[in-house]
């Protein structure tokens, strides 16, 4: 991609607190990229939702529009930063129409790329611009551009991690002080870690569109949010932490997709790990991404994964790959050559898990289970029992957690999809309150 020599000229729509981080750094720095460059960096253009919004940066000499989509048009600009968010709307509309008008487009909008990826990335190589995304995934950890370009001598076997801190805050605060969910969760939004609805959190769907993103760079296939299997944190109960914790694990809140048998296999989930591996020691907000080569074994990137002025750093690195002017293909492959995301069979995992049961006190309950876990071929290693807090039962079986044990049990390997039918017949026979609580045990 060629570049010409004068100034880039940069338009930046959205001035929340990225966008304010973005331009104050650009300001802040425009004589260091200008000796790195060789070219001067300039914000010619930005537009946002309020004009008189106080902000911490100076706008003199820029000009505003209050339509984004026009921003992305205009002749003022030769590239486009989209810190607006959203799959859809004005920020859809404004980087196609950039793209469409032969703009360069920076962005760190994980769910239009999870969405629109690959039509994004048609338009970008058809019209030989950048589309560049880094801090789209894990904030200001520069996970994309080591898979894009360090990583491209390896096939990558595996790519995991913890890519939403906000869930980790929550299981941290579970894990270090006892906290209920509920406690942890109102103290993530006290904090700003969480929204006021933190459904797309709690619930998996912000690192399910992060992980779409990973999943097809490192395995080169479409972007495929529609084939990620996406579990939240939302039944995760002190008593599961405090079992885990006693048999040497910490529950996190992973994203994982790994090649298995000519397929791929990615989801979303909450999961036990041990606790002296790697991600089982990251706690709080903080990200870490673990990714498995052929050639770099196995390399872990750790850092803060949301933020203002992380998520800039990572904007900024993309803006001075822009005007270097040597940015690969979007998805490192041209998009036409792109295989077709092939799901691998949901359940087919083999591995050991860890299940939670509020069992009935009532006699032939412990052999009913057992009964029905031997007739799936699932093989308990441990079994551990006791008399649950009334805390620990979910709602509808707290009225009747008095008259039940708490049954924790971990399996030896089996496969999902018959510990899922044992536990469905369990349910259904009513010898237990409530629903079964069911993790994955990562070995990692």
């Amino acid at each position: 991609m060629s570049v010409p020599s004068a100034s880039l000229r940069i338009g930046i729509a959205g001035l929340g607190t990225v966008g304010s981080a973005v331009l104050a750094n650009l300001q802040h720095n425009a004589e260091r990229f200008h000796a790195v460059l060789g070219r001067r960096i300039e914000v010619t253009g930005v537009s946002a939702r309020s004009r008189t919004k106080k902000r911490n940066v100076s706008l003199d000499g820029i000009a505003w529009f209050d339509d984004p989509v026009e921003l992305a048009a205009s002749p003022t600009i030769d590239a486009f930063v989209e810190l607006i968010g959203g799959a859809e709307g004005p920020a859809r509309k404004a980087v196609e129409t950039a793209l469409a008008a032969g703009k360069h487009v920076v962005t760190a909008n994980k769910a239009l790329l999870a969405y629109h990826g690959l039509s994004l990335a048609k338009m970008a190589e058809a019209e030989n611009v950048a589309l560049l995304f880094e801090a789209s995934v894990a904030g200001g950890i520069p996970v994309i551009k080591t898979v894009r370009e360090a990583l491209i001598g390896n096939e990558i076997r595996r790519v995991y991690g913890i890519l939403n801190g906000t869930c980790n805050y929550i299981l941290t605060k579970m894990q270090e002080e006892g906290a209920s969910f509920d406690a942890a969760l109102a103290e993530a939004q006290e904090l700003g870690y969480a929204e006021a609805d933190p459904t797309f959190d709690i619930g998996g769907m912000d690192a399910a569109h992060k992980l779409a993103v990973l999943t097809s760079l490192a395995f080169g296939t479409r972007v495929a949010i529609e084939e990620i299997h996406c579990e939240g944190i939302e039944h995760i109960r002190r008593a599961d932490i405090e079992a885990a914790d006693e048999l040497g694990y910490r529950i996190k809140l992973l994203g994982v997709a790994q090649r298995i048998d000519g397929a791929i296999e990615a989801r979303v989930s909450p999961v036990l790990v041990p606790k002296d591996s790697a991600v089982g020691e990251v706690s709080g907000v903080t990200n870490a991404i673990e990714i498995e080569g052929d050639y770099v074994g196995d390399l872990l990137l750790v850092g803060p994964g949301a933020g203002a002025k992380p998520t800039a750093s990572s904007v900024i690195s993309d803006i001075v790959e822009v005007a270097r002017g040597d940015c690969l293909k979007p998805f490192i492959v041209p998009a036409a050559k792109l295989r077709p995301h092939k799901k691998a069979t949901l359940g087919a995992h083999r591995g050991a898990y860890y299940v939670r049961l509020l069992v009935h006190d009532r006699p032939g309950a412990m052999a009913s289970i057992a009964g029905r876990m031997a007739e799936h071929d699932v093989s308990l290693e441990s079994i551990v029992q006791r008399r649950p807090r009334k805390s620990d039962a979910a709602t509808p079986a707290k009225a009747a957690a008095n008259n039940t044990m708490q049954l924790v049990l971990i399996t030896h390997d089996t496969v999902e999809a018959s510990i899922r039918r044992a536990l469905k017949l369990i349910e259904q026979d009513g010898k237990i309150a409530g629903r079964a609580q069911m993790i994955r045990i990562e070995t990692l």
